[in-house]
């Protein structure tokens, strides 16, 4: 009996059989990739110099804040579980083409979809450890004997990368279109600003140079030029519950009352740990805002100086609510959050907005730092963001940006981009992206000869259960 061969297999094979099977598969597969939100959101800027301040109780991920990382720290072992998640959208990338629609371009639609996503799953675990195994199949039987995977090299993994980027956009061909008009899946702008991101990391860290930067130009054009996107008028009605599925949404992880909260209560507070507090304003805080959550990210005093230096842009006072003991705003205590403050429902606040993984504002600031990186003018989109900031208040003498040096303008687009996009989690991939020396430069924690940091161990357990698999370079095993 001990000898036998497992008999139970891991496919669907009575699952994929019609498109409704299908259109099933994709929707489930945006549901799945929703719940990694809350990784990719640590793995994006956990590790940047946005956290570490003062706060009303102990914080979350001081490890990762303080690059207290190790062989034994590990931050996400298992590979995070992505796998599992690969498993699914490798079942859909392989079956979905063996249906026959009674529309061909809404197969090729859901085709588009299932390559942007594992091309933006790949991309997120190159980031964090560098080269990763390669998957493509899904897993139909176990066969124990064959379940190691070596680590592929950076470079395929980036290359698998491009190749899925570029499958996604062919099965777009033409089609512009929001599945069922809602900006909660995956559409063909998800995949060119995409697309610019990567084309401006491999131009960067993998020798592509000008012609990776100009391919990421090109695509990020593509989708700035678009009439049916644009900035809002109003930074914070972007994020506001009662304003979702709005023209700067490109793509958003979906949240509804009964049905998912997101993980911003963990940057709210107790009630009661608030109401003797005032804002900056000087209105005391009481139980208004029917807080519910826990105090569990603490911006820094870094992010709060950039975020507030001019009283006249609204991103600091729509981001977060600054709490101080008394109505004078003096002797800061901590702060809330304001940007993804969900909606009141039966006394008790919920946490249900939308979480944007990509907006316009992606592409306006993605393809200035591509047309800097050419040697090009990257004012015009600088100063777009900008002037959306400042509302009536914009005075193009005054706030406009004027083109400097490589340096300078890249300094201004990281600091136009951490007001943006605060508690987004993009810190750790700008600073990333426009290279170690920034990383450095920002994060207090990181010290020269650390840059093996950058990149997240494995732990032993995983080497032990997969002796395929080796360490990422720069960690003891």
């Amino acid at each position: 009996m001990l000898e036998l061969d497992p008999v139970s297999s891991l496919g669907y094979g009575t699952f994929w059989k019609n498109e409704e099977a299908a259109k099933s598969s994709l929707v489930a597969l945006h549901a799945s990739l929703r719940s990694w939100n809350y990784t990719f959101w640590e793995m994006g800027e956990v590790r940047s110099d946005m956290w570490g301040g003062k706060g009303f109780e102990s914080e979350f991920n001081t490890g990762m804040i303080t690059q207290d990382i190790s062989a034994e720290k590990v931050p996400w072992n298992g590979w995070a579980n992505l796998y599992s998640f690969m498993n699914r959208v490798n079942d859909a990338i392989k079956n979905i083409p063996l249906i026959t629609f009674q529309n061909e371009a809404e197969k090729k639609f859901l085709m588009g979809q299932a390559y942007g996503m594992r091309a933006y799953v790949y991309y997120a675990m190159l980031r964090t450890w560098g080269g990763v195994p390669i998957v493509l199949e899904p897993t139909e039987a176990v066969d124990f004997s064959n379940l190691g995977r070596k680590r592929s090299s950076e470079q395929e993994v980036m290359n698998q990368i491009k190749q899925d980027l570029q499958a996604s956009l062919t099965a777009f061909g033409d089609n512009n279109g929001f599945h069922k008009n809602q900006r909660v899946y995956w559409s063909k702008a998800a995949t060119q600003i995409l697309k610019g991101d990567v084309f401006i990391w491999s131009g960067t860290h993998m020798g592509g140079g000008n012609n990776d930067y100009s391919q990421a130009k090109s695509a990020l054009q593509e989708v700035v030029n678009r009439t049916d996107l644009g900035l809002l008028p109003d930074f914070s009605n972007v994020f506001a519950y009662t304003n979702k599925n709005n023209k700067e949404i490109i793509f958003a992880y979906s949240y509804a009352l009964d049905q998912a909260t997101n993980n911003y209560n963990n940057f709210t507070a107790r009630q009661s740990d608030i109401s003797n507090l005032y804002d900056s304003k000087g209105n005391k805080m009481g139980t208004g805002l029917a807080l519910n959550g826990g105090n569990r990210y603490h911006a820094s005093d870094e992010l709060l100086a950039v975020l507030f230096e001019s009283p006249l842009d609204q991103r600091g006072e729509a981001t977060f609510i600054r709490l101080f003991k008394n109505p004078n705003a003096t002797d800061y205590q901590g702060s809330v959050i304001k940007k993804f403050s969900g909606v009141v429902d039966a006394g008790s606040r919920k946490m249900v907005d939308d979480v944007p993984v990509y907006r316009y504002a992606d592409a306006l600031l993605l393809l200035a730092e591509v047309k800097n990186l050419l040697g090009e003018d990257p004012s015009p989109e600088i100063n777009q963001i900008r002037a959306r900031a400042y509302g009536s208040s914009y005075n193009a003498l005054i706030h406009g940006y004027v083109k400097g040096s490589k340096a300078v303008n890249t300094e201004a687009i990281l600091k136009e981009s951490q007001k943006e996009f605060a508690a987004e989690g993009k810190r750790w991939w700008d600073l990333r992206r426009a290279g170690n020396s920034y990383v450095l430069k920002y994060n207090k924690y990181l010290k020269a000869g650390e840059e093996y940091k950058l990149l997240a161990p494995i732990s032993r357990d995983m080497i032990g259960r997969n002796p395929l698999l080796t360490q990422t370079p720069g960690y003891s095993n």
